[in-house]
């Protein structure tokens, strides 16, 4: 246990305010009690206030958490959303006199959690839009989720529903290697450390001395308990995502979830909400594809198209993906898996960049207000408060070149990750391309659903898929009708 150590200048908490903010005991127990509150006071006014006049779950879930706090915060400071979640918060409590059992084996599968958020959430979200955003279904969406860990918690040791069966566990893992900080120690001073306090305070079970040396900062979560028992640990800041430059343990599931939340998000939003939204939206095979269906099947309610955008966008992007990574591994002679697996990191920037800058350019345009006005409601307040830009505001464009800072940066990662694979110059300057794909597939939606909203224009104001999924519907309906009555008559 180190007691004293001389911080260097690039560490966190040698900045007194920060240091404030990430070590300070007090503040950050105060600051996870406040979420704590938000959360459940969220939930609580979603059973008791179902109806849309609640706008303050709505604020705290789909406002602050989600897209702005986590989003904003993955590739700026990395996993601190883990640090102040309300289910770790209480589940070390619960951990601490439950029967700390070790998770059986087939629980211990990262899929778990990323397929929950995959299908759990997106998929349940474009086959029911709104389902989940509804405050009684947000409040229903929680409490279950909350139950699930609670019980987990108390089942097994080290936290292990945050490691395998949490939704976004494994994605805040996988995207908080982007970031500009880095959680680790002074070496110097592990070397002749006897005690490894640091290890046997964290509630991960994990060994922040041996992050460095790893490369890996594998599960933290930078709940900050390890610096309570030596002050030779550092959070400091570091060229952003410095460590995908460099040879680590790869984790297989962190590529895939780069992967499927791409198609789950701005590759399926393109889809439904980009072009799913111009003049020329039936054209598209998600479109006629549910139109086909809806002859053979009552969809009622569902969202017919939302569901197949959801699946043309998960197939075309994972066959981008596999398609230019298995020719790479042929041109570089070089096993499909591991080219696979350690040229895939490339692919995180796409994501997390372009949400990025929808969600803080969402922020000025609305978001802002629906939070403002949510949480004086909340609170038995009344605010009428404008948005802090319009659209089309110039400035705004700003937050349009995030998605192609993302490009650049997924190049580069690329181009470094090459670095770790044995082959000739000749052979990786040939498999470059197709290593690339599915970024080149990222580009080439983006540039065609601007050129078609410029060619063609966008549907007017109020008139979405929605629409489009209600006239499909009674256009079934009359075919059947049609159908039974000739049955009928002859």
């Amino acid at each position: 246990m180190v007691r004293y150590i001389k911080r260097a200048t690039n560490d966190i908490f040698r900045i007194p305010i920060l240091k404030t903010i990430f070590k300070n005991e007090k503040f950050i127990f105060f600051i996870r009690f406040l979420v704590l509150f938000l959360f459940f006071y969220a939930i609580y006014l979603g059973f008791v206030e179902p109806t849309k006049e609640n706008s303050f779950t709505r604020a705290v879930f789909w406002g602050i958490f989600w897209p702005l706090f986590i989003v904003t915060s993955l590739p700026t400071f990395g996993r601190i959303f883990c640090g102040i979640c309300p289910h770790g918060f209480l589940g070390k409590y619960i951990t601490d006199f439950g029967l700390k059992k070790r998770m059986p084996s087939w629980l211990e599968n990262r899929y778990i959690g990323i397929m929950l958020l995959f299908l759990g959430w997106w998929g349940v979200y474009y086959l029911f839009p709104g389902a989940y955003r509804t405050p009684l279904g947000s409040a229903i969406l929680f409490t279950v989720m909350t139950a699930i860990a609670f019980l987990f918690y108390y089942l097994y040791k080290d936290m292990s529903y945050c490691k395998y069966i949490c939704p976004i566990g494994t994605a805040l893992r996988a995207y908080s290697k982007l970031s500009f900080t880095w959680f680790g120690s002074y070496q110097e001073a592990c070397k002749e450390c006897k005690t490894f306090d640091c290890a046997k305070s964290c509630p991960y079970g994990l060994s922040p001395f041996n992050f460095n040396k790893k490369n890996s900062m594998s599960d933290c979560t930078l709940c900050m308990e390890c610096t309570k028992s030596c002050a030779a640990i550092n959070f400091r800041f570091t060229k952003p995502g410095f460590s995908l430059y460099k040879k680590f343990k790869i984790l297989k599931e962190e590529v895939w979830v780069y992967i499927l939340i791409l198609a789950a998000i701005p590759i399926s939003m393109a889809f439904l909400h980009g072009l799913g939204r111009s003049n020329i939206a039936e054209e598209f095979i998600w479109y006629k594809t549910a139109q086909f269906f809806q002859h053979f099947i009552d969809f009622g309610g569902a969202n017919a198209v939302g569901i197949f955008a959801f699946l043309y966008a998960t197939l075309f992007t994972i066959l981008a993906a596999v398609t230019g990574m298995w020719i790479a591994s042929k041109i570089l002679k070089k096993d499909f898996s591991s080219t696979f697996y350690t040229l895939g990191y490339a692919f995180a920037p796409l994501f997390i960049l372009a949400s990025m800058g929808h969600a803080l350019e969402f922020f000025f345009t609305g978001n802002y207000e629906r939070i403002v006005e949510g949480f004086a409601w909340g609170f038995g307040f009344s605010l009428d408060v404008e948005p802090l830009a319009q659209r089309g505001d110039k400035w705004l464009t700003v937050f349009h070149l995030f998605r192609w800072i993302g490009v650049i940066w997924a190049f580069y990662i690329l181009y470094r990750r090459f670095e770790l694979i044995e082959s000739t110059k000749t052979r990786k300057l040939l498999a470059f391309p197709f290593a690339s794909l599915l970024i080149i597939f990222f580009i080439s939606v983006n540039l065609y659903r601007d050129y078609v909203i410029d060619t063609y224009g966008r549907k007017p104001r109020g008139h979405n898929h929605h629409n489009t999924i209600t006239k499909m519907n009674q256009k079934s309906q009359s075919i059947q009708k049609n159908t039974s009555t000739y049955n009928m008559t002859h």
